[in-house]
């Protein structure tokens, strides 16, 4: 593959997701980079596709540990309303881009079990603490907190858990009852969720570490996903949340 690569080539990848492999984490960039043979940054950000495509104001956040690779996508991406930021950090934007996903999930149980903006703040709350905990202990080099008040962190987040597909087909599984798969072909028409995939990626390291009970919002929608665990139980699961201890 890398025989038609010009010598000195270099990549930016947009995609959200994680890999367990076996009992650790692999970035999506990594495995890139590894099959290439080439220097890979990434790309994320509170970017719905549609509004980027309608050309409304967006942020993104680029992640590049190569100064003048990050100046060139800069350059070849950003536009008056779709702007950007540079950090070296590029692990913990990529893994923001993926876990955010799961939270997402949590927010359309809320959503879907009739709870308010009051619960669903708390969802994204814990939620973002336990993606925080999630990268200090699974990056290769520390997290810069400031990272995730990036628009990979803190703003994809937000915007993941009100207009996202995640949040969207959560919603209807608590309303109906219906398997995830199910709602993926009559609300997405083909298209395949990130967060279910993500979160079933997450339970594998976790649980291969012993660290499942360290994450119990990770934890608890996995198990309403991927094990038949009954939506409303989500709320038990924040009221007897650790982090109020």
């Amino acid at each position: 593959m890398e025989g038609h690569l010009k010598p000195g080539a270099f990549g930016i990848s947009l995609v959200k997701g994680i890999h367990e492999s076996p009992g650790t984490l692999r970035l999506t960039s990594d495995i890139i980079q590894e099959m290439l043979d080439i220097e890979m940054s990434v790309l994320m950000g509170a970017n719905i596709a549609n509004e980027v495509a309608e050309e409304k104001f967006c942020e993104a956040t680029i992640g590049c540990t190569n100064p003048k690779h990050g100046k060139i996508f800069k350059e070849l991406f950003e536009t008056t309303n779709f702007r950007m930021t540079i950090v070296e950090d590029y692990e913990t934007v990529e893994l923001c881009g993926a876990l955010k996903n799961i939270v997402a999930l949590g927010a359309g149980f809320i959503d879907g079990l009739g709870h308010g903006d009051n619960t669903k703040a708390a969802v994204i709350r814990l939620g973002f603490l336990e993606m925080i905990k999630f990268a200090k202990i699974f990056c290769k080099k520390p997290p810069q907190i400031t990272t995730f008040l990036e628009s990979c962190g803190i703003a994809d987040l937000i915007a993941t858990c009100y207009g996202g597909r995640s949040r969207k087909v959560a919603e209807a599984l608590a309303q109906t009852g219906k398997s995830i798969e199910e709602l993926e072909k009559e609300i997405l028409n083909g298209q395949k969720l990130q967060g279910p995939a993500t979160v079933r990626e997450v339970y594998k390291i976790l649980k291969k570490k012993n660290m499942d009970d360290k994450f119990p919002i990770f934890v608890c929608i996995y198990q309403i996903c991927c094990e038949g665990k009954a939506p409303k139980d989500f709320i038990t699961c924040l009221q007897n949340h650790p982090h109020h201890k």
